[in-house]
């Protein structure tokens, strides 16, 4: 592992690259910011959470996983229509019913009442508006950067916790498939815990295992039995190394 100002770098194999993300990931929690009752701020459990969906994980490939999985971290956020579950035709047809609110207090003389529907028509027609905007900017969003983005630069996340990226180092070497894959911890301080951690797990651990999904329809269709349950970190373990 490279270690510099921009973050920690590893060059590799797959294989390497799940491990280097599930180091900074066991760092991270080591630390605390998992846990919104331990971290400084709230906001950075949510962000850990983000962090710890969108690193490389050993079934997954980078074409197609983190291709999406970048798409979908990167795309427009949700407005307030989105956020409430309303869809902008709900949006369009509750600014109508508003509207014939506002004719109905007008000609009963409660221009009050009237004035307040008729600005929550407004609103609705506005948020209708907003909603529809956003998704198409996903739609294209979603193209472009798939089909094109991830062709020129490497795969990315960003948030206010972590900053990474990963890229293809090179194709159908005597070595396989190699990456390169950088993470940086956006606060100075937490840096440096991150990286006094992974030097002892340097120092400690002879062996790291790479967290795989555990595949139990095979075996309780072969077996004719109940799975048993699932460890703690719900995932099985296999080595990396001999």
């Amino acid at each position: 592992m490279e270690e510099s100002i921009s973050g920690f770098k590893i060059r590799g194999d797959w294989g390497d690259i799940v491990e280097h993300g599930e180091r900074i990931t066991r760092a991270l929690r080591d630390a605390g910011v998992h846990d919104p009752d331990q971290a400084d701020d709230a906001h950075l459990a949510r962000a850990f959470e983000e962090w710890d969906e969108w690193r490389p994980k050993a079934h997954e490939t980078l074409d197609a996983d983190v291709s999406e999985k970048t798409a979908d971290q990167a795309s427009v956020e949700e407005g307030k229509g989105e956020q409430a579950g309303k869809e902008p035709d709900e949006d369009i047809k509750t600014a109508g019913e508003k509207l014939s609110e506002s004719y109905e207090q007008l000609e009963e003389d409660d221009a009050e009442a009237a004035v307040d529907n008729w600005r929550e028509s407004i609103d609705y027609v506005a948020r209708a508006a907003d909603s529809a905007g956003r998704k198409a900017l996903r739609r294209v969003e979603d193209t472009v950067y798939q089909s094109v983005m991830t062709q020129l630069a490497p795969y990315y996340f960003d948030n206010e916790l972590v900053s990474a990226n990963v890229q293809q180092a090179a194709r159908g070497s005597d070595n396989g498939e190699q990456f390169v894959f950088e993470v940086n911890v956006n606060d100075d301080e937490l840096k440096d815990v991150v990286s006094d951690r992974l030097a002892e797990f340097e120092d400690e651990i002879d062996r790291w295992h790479v967290e795989v999904e555990k595949d139990t329809d095979a075996a309780e269709a072969i077996e004719g039995v109940e799975p048993p349950p699932e460890p703690e970190n719900e995932h099985n373990s296999r080595s990396t190394r001999n």
